[in-house]
């Protein structure tokens, strides 16, 4: 089976498996709440097997980037979160938790646990974030937001890529909720992937503040992960790029 991962930017990542196509936490737009986009707006992707939503946060759970795409896309979400998109006319809505599994497009997708509040403030409450596992040859795992956690070792056995969160959005993380480089960088060494993605970087920015795009941390990602897992492949995509797996 072939595969092909595309940074769209932030934790939207288009991942392709031989024609099955599942994108993440889309977030498609120019400024959404407070964020405005450091890097070019993509093409909202079509021919979708799946969404993947991974926690109810607005940069997370985008409810505009999400009616961008086809209706007839299965969108998957934690439990708790799906009649969000399911008001929005998508009629094939699944709901999971970890460890729950589905079957699409010939690719089980596992729902993994992740260490975040995932909560959607103010109404929504007590919902789990998640991360995905999508077993396949290759094996990707997308991370969603998560800090460190003691089931990470080991997550996803015989793992190909991690889609590893390295930074949040301004100019500091707010440890506890995301990781940092050195924190993403401890994570792919408990997870053992064959090749390690850093997402969650270089897109978005509060509006008024003066920042600029700064590949800065995802190289300190890369240069912390050379520290401590040398034999993982790191590969730096700036949003809009690609690379066949």
């Amino acid at each position: 089976m072939r595969g092909a991962v595309e940074y769209l930017g932030h934790s939207s990542v288009l991942v392709e498996l031989d024609g099955a196509r599942f994108l993440t936490d889309p977030l498609l737009r120019s400024r959404a709440a407070h964020l405005t986009r450091l890097a070019p707006v993509p093409e909202p992707p079509a021919d979708l097997t799946a969404v993947l939503i991974s926690h109810g946060h607005f940069d997370h759970l985008d409810l505009p980037s999400l009616k961008l795409l086809d209706r007839g896309v299965i969108v998957v979400a934690p439990r708790g979160l799906g009649g969000l998109a399911r008001r929005r006319g998508f009629a094939d809505v699944r709901e999971v938790e970890p460890g729950d599994e589905l079957e699409l497009a010939g690719v089980t997708v596992r729902a993994t646990p992740a260490l975040h509040d995932g909560n959607r403030l103010p109404l929504r409450r007590g919902i789990a974030a998640v991360g995905y596992a999508l077993l396949a040859t290759p094996r990707v795992y997308f991370a969603g937001d998560t800090d460190l956690f003691d089931d990470l070792e080991g997550l996803v056995p015989e793992l190909d890529v991690a889609l590893v969160p390295v930074w949040g959005w301004g100019a500091s993380v707010d440890k506890g909720l995301h990781l940092d480089p050195e924190r993403a960088a401890e994570a792919v060494r408990r997870l053992r992937p064959r090749i390690a993605i850093p997402i969650h970087w270089g897109t978005y920015a509060p509006m008024g503040r003066g920042y600029r795009a700064s590949r800065e941390p995802a190289e300190a990602f890369a240069r912390a992960a050379a520290e401590l897992t040398p034999d993982v492949e790191v590969r730096i995509l700036n949003p809009g790029e690609r690379t066949e797996l």
